[in-house]
């Protein structure tokens, strides 16, 4: 999962992207609304940490000039605790949720897994699909409830692939959504990390989709390729 936080205060933006970072996330960085207006309409972002008081272009520009282009990824907005009518414009031109300053990086993190739960269909922070379980709380994976040591882009890789699950997603989308914009990105790389946690997992819910890209789901589970 790929996240964008458009801060401008340094140090706290900082701190947001490195707790994020710890938690499996791939992260870039903004420190004013024409920064993050420019990547946030220009990258693949699974969700957006948005402050209201940025220079150059507020927050609610922002975020209404995105929702005009038709960006629809999630976006936390953190406002002063005062600025209550900052909160209801920032929910009608588009937010999803805030979090008033000064908060817990602790209720950050819970907010974004509880949106992209939300964005993907999923009710609770465990993600299952046949024996294999993500616990994108933890950041842990199990099988048969046997924890499984992977690599923070293989985390990323397979939730990525199962906040999705049913659905073929392609080498590119993966890694879009994978990397932040300072990786070298190589799509040949996820053929690499696909075949690792293979073996990691040791079954095989991971499924190629000739000329498609790649699906989690269960054996004999039907699925769907999403060509949007």
């Amino acid at each position: 999962m790929r996240l964008l936080v458009v801060e401008d205060d340094r140090d706290l933006n900082r701190q947001i992207s490195a707790a994020l970072g710890e938690a499996g996330y791939a992260v870039d960085r903004a420190y004013d609304g024409e920064e993050g207006w420019f990547l946030g309409d220009t990258e693949s972002y699974d969700a957006v940490v948005l402050d209201l008081g940025l220079p150059k272009k507020d927050g609610i520009t922002v975020l209404s000039d995105w929702r005009r282009a038709g960006r629809s990824m999630p976006v936390l907005i953190l406002t002063a605790r005062d600025r209550w009518s900052d909160k209801v414009q920032g929910f009608d031109v588009g937010a999803d949720d805030y979090v008033a300053k000064p908060f817990h990086i602790e209720e950050v993190l819970a907010r974004i897994r509880a949106l992209l739960r939300r964005a993907t269909g999923h009710a609770t922070s465990e993600l299952v699909c046949g024996p294999v379980r993500l616990d994108t709380r933890a950041g842990r994976v199990f099988v048969d409830g046997n924890a499984v040591k992977l690599t923070s882009h293989e985390y990323r890789l397979l939730s990525y692939l199962m906040h999705h699950a049913g659905r073929v997603v392609s080498r590119s989308e993966l890694v879009e959504h994978l990397y932040d914009q300072d990786f070298d990105r190589d799509s040949n790389t996820i053929e690499v990390f696909v075949g690792r946690l293979r073996k990691k997992l040791g079954i095989d819910i991971i499924k190629t989709m000739r000329g498609l890209g790649y699906v989690v789901a269960e054996p004999e589970a039907k699925v769907a390729s999403d060509h949007s």
